[in-house]
């Protein structure tokens, strides 16, 4: 996606390529970047380079980053906020700025700019091209960052005495850091939003907008009068704009919505798109793109499981692939001759195993409670997994210790050091024996651990988990489940004792804070700590490096004490490409090997 959610991490629902869909990092990220130059370029790239005069070529470019079909336009939503959906929501919807290939954001003056004017209180003044228009002609303005700043439930809208009819959003960052909204005029191309307090991910505070237009539409409302009610806090209609803003983007697979519903803001289109369910889905350029146009005329997301990925690549049936980071499928790659190349590189994508806190849930406080999470974590063989399924694709790879610094960046073991003292690192069955026991659940204890099928690599964790836990007097039992990140499905509801998967970031301060805080969006466990929730408030309201990095240190160490749930790896990054194809090249962030898909070419 051009910007993920502000203050949240795309979910990976941890299938091919989205299992090891790229976290943005820090300038680590960039390293191992390869173009496909006819497949033997080692240029590093860090932002979209420049084609110069575009003229988009007959024929089409498959990719695909797993077997989960695209289900929504509006992938904002706590719901369908995935990777699968923003791989594709990227071609289809513009912002001021994206992520380069090593987490640093750039901005995309075609769209607009805009410019800090104030560090006390942050101000920032945006402003919209003239030449922005959605696919049907109307013009992009400030009503649809209006509708943006709506849909995170800001006080102003929805003060807490007032409940229902909100929004669903994956992230509330918006309207907490700018509770007053944007400061503009109805059908404005400029805004200004100002911060109360400092803001570290401010740049991406306002991301890819939804049509406002097209919602007021749904609704029966002229666009005019729903952004001044905005303004104006009216919350007359609020509560049919949330319904349709939930749900009404949502589709079945296979059925295309109406063009008039979707409009394109980006180099692609839904408008003449073939949808076949569940295969791919295939976007067409629009011609009403104010931007360059797509340099290959048709972009085609294949829906593919993980283990038929490489042979697909080999096939032809798939140009690009972001596969499963195991050994088997590296030396697959390799093995294709020099018409296809192997692209790797860091990212800040990381595994996990977190607890489920709900009332039903074993390892919730009134129940197991921290006793039983610790004989969990005692006997998980977190350094078993990586040695067997991580090593032999990265030797480099370690056990990861933190949720917010990466083994490769530089505050690392500072903060380790600070937060951790190694006592899960080795398993050890007769402590984790004493713990169950102490913890007053009956033995053995059925520990369902929910992940989302087909990934070999995942029913192979849960395999090692298995071996070494059901000595300790656990049961543990296979949830996985091909609907389990779906709407409604067992993550959103709660159905699981334990959820492996894994968060892809891109460079951002404050992502967490909505993983871990009391009501956060992506809690889906719902942890609740105080003290986690008081850490975090203090580092979303500083812009203070050294601020940010003592309060990770107090984060990371309350999240071990109380054990939210226990990080595990980080993901090495491995794409596969057809070498005849130029402008592909590694992203370490969320926004995957696609970030740039609409510069996709094959070679003349």
């Amino acid at each position: 996606m051009a910007i993920a959610a502000a203050g949240a991490l795309a979910l990976t629902a941890c299938t091919s390529g989205s299992d090891d869909a790229q976290g943005g990092g820090g300038s680590d990220g960039s390293e191992g970047n390869a173009g496909s130059e006819g497949g033997d370029s080692d240029e590093e790239v860090l932002e979209k380079p420049d084609l110069g005069d575009i003229t988009t070529k007959d024929g089409q470019i498959t990719y695909s980053v797993g077997e989960v079909e695209w289900e929504s336009y509006n992938d904002e939503t706590s719901a369908t906020n995935s990777v699968y959906n923003s791989v594709v929501n990227d071609q289809l919807r513009e912002n001021f700025a994206y992520f380069g290939t090593d987490g640093t954001v750039f901005p995309n003056e075609d769209f607009g700019t805009y410019e800090k004017t104030s560090d006390d209180p942050l101000t920032v003044e945006y402003t919209i091209s003239d030449d922005a228009v959605w696919e049907d002609g109307t013009p992009i303005t400030a009503n649809d960052y209006l509708l943006q700043w709506a849909s995170s439930n800001p006080a102003a809208l929805f003060p807490e005495e007032e409940e229902g009819g909100e929004f669903d959003p994956v992230s509330d960052t918006f309207g907490v850091q700018v509770p007053e909204g944007p400061e503009t005029e109805v059908d404005s191309k400029t805004f200004t939003l100002t911060y109360p307090d400092p803001y570290p991910d401010w740049e991406l505070v306002p991301t890819a907008p939804l049509p406002a237009h097209v919602l007021a539409g749904e609704i029966g409302v002229d666009p005019a009068e729903f952004a001044q009610q905005i303004l104006d806090r009216d919350t007359a209609n609020m509560a049919d704009a949330a319904e349709f803003w939930n749900t009404g983007w949502t589709f079945d697979g296979g059925d295309l919505p109406d063009p008039a519903l979707v409009p394109s803001s980006g180099p692609y289109t839904l408008n003449g798109a073939t949808w076949n369910s569940p295969e791919s889905l295939t976007l067409v350029p629009n011609e009403n793109y104010y931007g360059p146009p797509p340099a290959t005329k048709n972009l085609t997301f294949r829906f593919t499981a993980p283990e038929a990925m490489v042979q697909a690549l080999q096939n032809g049936d798939i140009n690009i692939i972001e596969p499963q980071p195991d050994v088997d499928t590296v030396q697959a790659i390799e093995g294709m001759g020099d018409g296809f190349e192997l692209i790797t590189g860091p990212t800040l994508t990381w595994e996990h195993l977190d607890f489920n806190f709900i009332d039903s849930s074993p390892f919730a406080d009134k129940n197991g409670g921290l006793a039983a999470r610790e004989a969990f974590a005692m006997c998980a063989p977190r350094q078993q997994i990586v040695d067997n399924l991580i090593k032999p694709v990265d030797p480099e790879g370690v056990l990861m210790n933190l949720r917010e610094v990466f083994p490769f960046q530089d505050d690392y073991e500072e903060t380790v050091e600070a937060a951790y003292d190694g006592r899960y690192d080795e398993v050890d069955i007769e402590g984790a024996k004493a713990k169950l026991e102490e913890s007053g659940l009956e033995t053995p204890l059925d520990v369902r651990i929910g992940y989302s099928q087909p990934n070999q690599r995942r029913t192979n964790e849960v395999s090692a988990i298995k071996s070494s836990c059901d000595e300790a007097g656990f049961n543990i039992i296979d949830g996985g489940d091909a609907e389990f990140f779906a709407a409604g499905g067992p993550l959103e509801v709660g159905d699981y004792d334990i959820a492996m998967f894994a968060w892809a970031g891109s460079g951002q301060v404050a992502s967490g804070e909505p993983i871990y805080s009391t009501g956060g969006g992506q809690n889906f466990g719902k942890y609740t700590n105080e003290e986690v929730d008081a850490a975090w408030d203090t580092l979303a309201s500083s812009n203070d490096p050294e601020v940010w990095k003592e309060q990770r240190k107090v984060i990371e160490k309350l999240l071990w004490d109380t054990l939210y749930g226990i990080p595990i790896f980080a993901h090495p990054g491995v794409v596969g490409a057809d070498a005849a194809i130029d402008n592909v090249y590694f992203n370490s962030t969320q926004t995957q090997i696609a970030w740039n898909a609409e510069q996709w070419v094959r070679a003349e």
